[in-house]
């Protein structure tokens, strides 16, 4: 028995049991069902557009007009429509289809082989493609359930079928849509979107988009959990074949007629439909995608994409919206301006002028309280971008962010509004003041509206961001308003309780510790009343015990440790700078143990900071020793030489201190040789930054000062081989103020005749004082003919310079 498949022999369906063909139901041309027969003169009948393909091919090569199947010329080139057959072979189409579709649904309703399924699938889907009303009978003799079942079927090959055949089913037809729709269909589908074979993949995402094509459709397959998410994946895919990518970008074309879908699609990275309608939207729309942008979470890469496409819109919304929509503009734009380079793009887009607004108009047309804040936030995000300020006019006046009078009028609002927009002004000063650029006009601003003590007040403030923004402003401001901040905290010291507080939490190190020891540690050294309230509330016992938990590693805090160890060393350092003359001072050094604090930090290579502090702390350290000596009586001559040098590996000497003449010791007189702290400054004359180098100079040249034994002093050099490199730092030049300072020490060294002697035949020692003798300040000049005396370079009758003593 045979079949047909769109008008051919098929044999292949044999199984189905339909009607046969009639050999009159073919055209002997095409050998296909004719649709549309016509009967020549001849009497043979043709398909129409067969036989008119034949006449005008026998015409274009010249050959004359022959019957194809009599071969009899023909007269005429007339059609004769053959109606009584053509109605006949629709007769018999529809008897056919109807037995096939029944015998297929009798295969899809049984337990059948998967050739058989496979087979009656395939006539389903020849039959969909006849025509619509095809597909209609489809699904009133309920095929499309049956079709639906076997999406669960354990054959991959079934499976892929019913997928295709469903496809077939849906086209053009919404009532079938509809069917298929059914159910948990939509929901099955897409899981072949994630988890199907590779032709799976593709038939279900074609399926999908003949589904997403009827508008109602739209939201129940965006409602299905991820498949949105999957076809945003799929549609980005580099991967997965191009019918699959195509048709998985077309479907969320077609559910973008959804807002729900929209929304949807942006939490999942694909941003242009939710943009495009927020520029091209009704104005409602408008408002509902600007609201959700703003309760988006977005990625750095994706904040700039909608700050260039809608940055200028929302700030036009922002400009001239009524209030709830510049409330959604402000939400969206708070989100995008939280990246630098997304603020950027807002500042070019013109943000600045109506944020300033917002936040400074009062009256009938200001903004609620919670949207000042909203504009607060977007202005402090703005402002940490780090762009160039002074050059953004705000309004026709071309004033800027760092004008005074702008800045006047936030430090007023500052100090009149609630802890949340405190918080976020005091940040937007926070990152005007972190710029080298623009610090100096808010310290400006800060001392002529008399506004340091009302911003300090807030270090003491209970909400901690609150706080932690007042301690940044004030550490940023601190380096140019040390002597006025003092005198605030002096005026009420709770103040600096507080930031001591804050210093000594155990709660790892955070944000907030490092601006605050920061802050304490650039208040005025020598300013002696700050230091000893420090020394009242136990300040330095906290604070040194944090620096040797973190120098033992015991502390951990990220990013945060070493401004903070940085801090908590300089603040340390604040006792050696008021030593004169004040023996409560002096013991509290001793009680800490100085000289060895700042001995091991001296070793912590990399963190230029505190090896600078601790060289110049044990310099002051240093220069206390000859006043706090033990100096014996004279001894016995015949004792003399029962005392040995101090170079025991006790921390109290047995002996006395060649250089000082006198009982030291490390801890109760800070003698650098006693706490065999020399080698490792002279290790720190090679270092590569010249503050090290300057501050560990300064630091030995204590061996050398007046009231010491300035020869006994260079021995000690010598012996720590500390001579050469003092010498190198002269002949390198590096800065002045080096070369001050290792002319004054190079002097000194000069004084031993052997050294002198020796170094006398240097020309680049020569050359270095030389040049510091023609070019140097006055004392340097002076110091530098000294030396070059020593080295016979100088007639000692010179006398160029009137002497003003000893140096």
């Amino acid at each position: 028995m045979a079949d047909v498949q769109d008008g051919q022999y098929d044999s292949s369906t044999d199984s189905l049991r339909v009607e046969p063909i009639y050999e009159s139901f073919l055209c002997p041309l095409t050998k296909q069902i004719m649709r549309d027969p016509v009967t020549l003169e001849s009497g043979a009948t043709f398909e129409r557009e067969a036989i008119l393909k034949w006449f005008k091919e026998s015409d274009s090569s010249g050959r004359s007009l022959v019957c194809p199947i009599t071969r009899k010329e023909l007269s005429s080139t007339e059609l004769n429509p053959s109606i009584a057959l053509r109605n006949t072979i629709d007769e018999w189409m529809h008897r056919n289809q109807a037995a096939k579709l029944d015998v297929a649904r009798k295969s899809l309703t049984s337990e059948n082989s998967e050739h058989d399924t496979l087979q009656a699938l395939e006539y389903v889907v020849e039959i969909c493609q006849r025509s619509r009303s095809s597909r209609h009978v489809v699904r009133k003799l309920g095929l499309i359930s049956l079709i639906s079942e076997l999406l669960k079927n354990s054959s991959t090959k079934v499976r892929q079928k019913a997928l295709e055949s469903l496809c077939f089913i849906a086209k053009d037809d919404n009532d079938n849509k509809d069917e298929i729709a059914a159910g948990d269909n939509i929901r099955t589908i897409v899981k072949f979107l994630s988890h199907g074979h590779v032709q799976e993949k593709e038939q279900a995402a074609s399926l999908l988009y003949e589904l997403s094509q009827y508008k109602p459709l739209s939201e129940k397959i965006g409602s299905v959990p991820g498949a949105i998410l999957i076809l945003v994946g799929l549609s980005s895919s580099k991967i997965e074949n191009l019918l699959t990518v195509d048709r998985a970008d077309k479907t969320l074309v077609n559910l973008e007629s959804c807002e729900k879908n929209v929304r949807q699609m942006a939490e999942n990275g694909r941003l242009q439909p939710l943009l495009r309608l927020l520029l091209e939207g009704s104005p409602d729309t408008q408002l509902s995608m600007a609201a959700y942008v703003g309760e988006l979470v977005l990625t750095n890469d994706v904040k700039v994409f909608v700050a260039q496409t809608a940055g200028s819109a929302l700030v036009n919304i922002m400009k001239s919206g009524n209030r709830e929509a510049r409330e959604a503009a402000l939400k969206a734009l708070n989100q995008i301006s939280s990246y630098d380079v997304s603020a950027k793009i807002l500042i070019e887009a013109g943000i600045l002028p109506p944020l300033i607004a917002d936040l400074f108009t009062v009256g009938s047309n200001q903004l609620p309280m919670r949207l000042k804040e909203v504009s607060a936030t977007i202005l402090a995000n703005v402002v940490a971008s780090g762009a160039n300020f002074q050059s953004i006019p705000l309004d026709h006046n071309r004033q800027t962010l760092v004008s005074e009078e702008i800045v006047h009028n936030l430090l007023h609002l500052i100090s009149n509004t609630g802890p949340a927009t405190e918080c976020k002004l005091l940040q937007v000063l926070v990152g005007l003041t972190s710029s080298s650029t623009t610090v100096q006009s808010i310290v400006d601003a800060i001392k002529s509206s008399g506004a340091t003590v009302s911003l300090i007040q807030f270090v003491e403030a209970p909400q901690r961001e609150v706080r932690m923004a007042s301690i940044k402003l004030l550490n940023n401001i601190s380096p140019c308003m040390g002597q006025e901040l003092a005198e605030a905290f002096r005026g009420n010291f709770s103040q600096l309780s507080s930031l001591i507080r804050v210093i000594a939490d155990n709660n790892g190190i955070s944000e907030e510790q490092a601006p605050a020891a920061g802050l304490v540690a650039d208040l005025p050294l020598q300013d002696s009343v700050l230091t000893r309230r420090l020394v009242e509330d136990g300040a330095f016992t906290t604070i040194i015990s944090k620096v040797i938990m973190i120098r033992q590693g015991e502390s951990r805090g990220g990013r945060f440790v070493n401004p903070f160890l940085e801090g908590l060393v300089r603040i340390v350092s604040r006792i050696t700078f008021i030593l004169e003359d004040d023996p409560d001072i002096v013991a509290v050094a001793r009680e800490y143990n100085l000289t060895a604090l700042f001995s091991d930090l001296l070793q912590m290579n990399g963190l230029d900071t505190v090896q600078i502090v601790s060289a110049t702390a044990l310099g002051n350290l240093s220069g206390q020793s000859k006043h706090l000596t033990k100096i014996l009586p004279p001894p016995n001559a015949g004792l003399c030489f029962s005392i040995f040098p101090c170079l025991s590996q006790k921390s109290v000497a047995t002996g006395v201190c060649r250089v000082h003449h006198g009982i030291c010791s490390s801890r109760e007189s800070f003698c650098l040789l006693e706490g065999k702290v020399v080698e490792k400054l002279v290790a720190c004359l090679d270092h590569n930054n010249e503050k090290v180098v300057e501050a560990s100079l300064t630091a030995l040249s204590t061996l050398l000062d007046d009231g010491v034994d300035i020869d006994q002093g260079v021995m000690v050099l010598c012996d720590a081989e500390g001579v050469k490199p003092i010498l190198d730092v002269l002949c390198e030049n590096r800065t002045e103020a080096l070369r001050q300072r290792a002319v004054w020490a190079v002097e000194r060294i000069l004084r031993t005749d052997e050294i002198a002697y020796e170094i006398s035949g240097n020309q680049n020692v020569s050359t270095a004082l030389v040049e510091a003798f023609r070019h140097g300040d006055f004392r340097t000049r002076q110091i530098a003919e000294r030396a070059l005396k020593h080295v016979d370079k100088l007639p000692n009758f010179s006398g160029i310079f009137s002497k003003i003593g000893a140096q």
